[in-house]
């Protein structure tokens, strides 16, 4: 089983930060992020995960929510990862860049150079920029059209995959006795024009140890799969069920055939927030806890991040028929999800809080450890990415109860296979 451990905002409950044992300032703080990532890696988990976005959420719906918002505040997750990579020396290093606004060049090279400082563990998971605010930050008064942007990234990628591919292995022989540093005919200059690039490297970086850094990607849209399929080492899912889970799995792997992919790749991990006890009545009384703390206003302008502005209808009934978004998959989904099950506003809110659109476990370690089993057993995940509710506590709960769970059945390591990600994802 893999398993990773997603790290934005030190917690993935929208009331994390209204915990009693919660320092808010800590979101900010380099030496919070460092020990929670070292504690990571005494538990042998295979990467650390940054989320990131391109601009403060100044939407402001429903109105008066803005200053109720905590995800206003966080660190550059690549800069942030530089500074960890010299703190650790075996878990994965992955942050999110997006390909609406980057330049590949650019990428290629930020991912070369983590590669290199952490001796091969750098990941870079895919996105592309959905939100409006993120648009006015780069020069422009709304996004690209969907389609656009996936076509845009579909080349991004192809053209950083061709810049870490500028030398051979072999290519820096460093001769000092005859002046060469590197040979000539094992550089190779890609050259590209394309519609959205036009590129001409090589990439100054050199040869990274990995070869090239991983590629993530969590788009679940049928143009973020191929681009999944053809590119990705690991695919991000946010599946609500286990049938949900296997649809996808199969759609994935079925696609990566298509395109000659070996080695079991991509890895299918599918997010997971988790609330577990010596108990599965300790679990729930944590998870009743941060519950407890939700307010409605942030509430809604989380679910109006992916679902549109719900406030103007009554949160104790279902969403009305006539209500529709599509700004991105995952939202789309959600509403499908609340109307299937009569959901109302108020509960959709609560639900989305509680796991920040991720499905959520609540119970006992051999009962959430029955849960992935399952899934891994069925063809619905190769591993998971934990999103734990509130850091450093759920991660020191998971440490207590699940993992030793997971050890006694054999389905995780008690030591890292290798030196770089790939090898420790058993990718090479």
């Amino acid at each position: 089983m893999k398993l990773g451990l997603s790290m934005r905002y030190l917690g993935y409950h929208l009331a994390a930060w209204r915990h009693p044992d919660f320092d808010p300032a800590s979101i900010t703080r380099f030496e919070a992020y460092r020990d929670i990532a070292r504690k990571a890696e005494e538990a042998k988990l295979d990467m650390i995960f940054f989320a990131d976005g391109l601009a403060v959420r100044n939407e402001a719906k429903p109105e008066g929510s803005l200053s109720h918002d905590m995800r206003n505040a966080d660190l550059e997750p690549l800069t942030l990862l530089s500074a960890i990579a010299a703190t650790t020396s075996h878990i994965g290093l992955v942050a999110t860049s997006s390909t609406t606004y980057n330049e590949p060049y650019h990428i290629a090279r930020r991912y070369a150079s983590l590669d290199m400082i952490s001796h091969g563990r750098a990941g870079w998971n895919v996105v592309t920029s959905w939100s409006e605010q993120e648009a006015l930050n780069f020069n422009r008064t709304e996004n690209l059209p969907k389609d656009e942007r996936y076509d845009r990234a579909q080349e991004f990628v192809e053209v950083v995959c061709g810049l870490w591919n500028s030398f051979k292995a072999d290519a820096f022989t460093h001769d000092k006795k005859t002046g060469q540093f590197y040979d000539p005919t094992k550089m190779h200059v890609l050259d590209h024009k394309g519609k959205h690039f036009q590129v001409r490297g090589p990439l100054t970086s050199g040869v990274t140890p990995q070869g090239r850094p991983l590629i993530v990607q969590a788009g679940a849209s049928d143009k973020g799969r191929d681009i999944a399929a053809q590119y990705a080492d690991v695919v991000y899912s946010v599946a609500q069920n286990v049938d949900e889970a296997r649809a996808f799995y199969s759609d994935i792997k079925a696609r990566a055939a298509q395109q000659g992919r070996k080695n079991n790749a991509p890895l299918i991990m599918p997010a997971l927030a988790f609330y577990v006890g010596e108990t599965r009545e300790a679990a729930q009384a944590k998870f009743d806890a941060l519950q407890a703390l939700i307010d409605p206003l942030a509430g809604l302008a989380q679910l109006y991040s992916f679902a549109g502005d719900l406030s103007g209808y009554d949160l104790d009934k279902p969403i009305p028929e006539d209500h529709f978004t599509d700004k991105i998959s995952i939202g789309s989904g959600l509403l499908k999800q609340a109307r299937e099950t009569g959901m109302t506003i108020r509960q959709l809110y609560e639900q989305v809080a509680a796991g920040f659109t991720v499905r959520y476990v609540i119970g006992s370690a051999e009962e959430i450890v029955d849960d992935m089993q399952h899934w891994m057993e069925t063809g619905a995940a190769d591993g998971f990415n934990l999103c734990p509710p509130i850091l450093p506590n759920s991660l020191d709960d998971f440490i207590e109860f699940i993992l030793p769970e997971l050890r006694r059945r054999g389905l995780f390591r008690t030591e890292y296979e290798g030196k770089t990600l790939h090898e420790n994802l058993g990718l090479t």
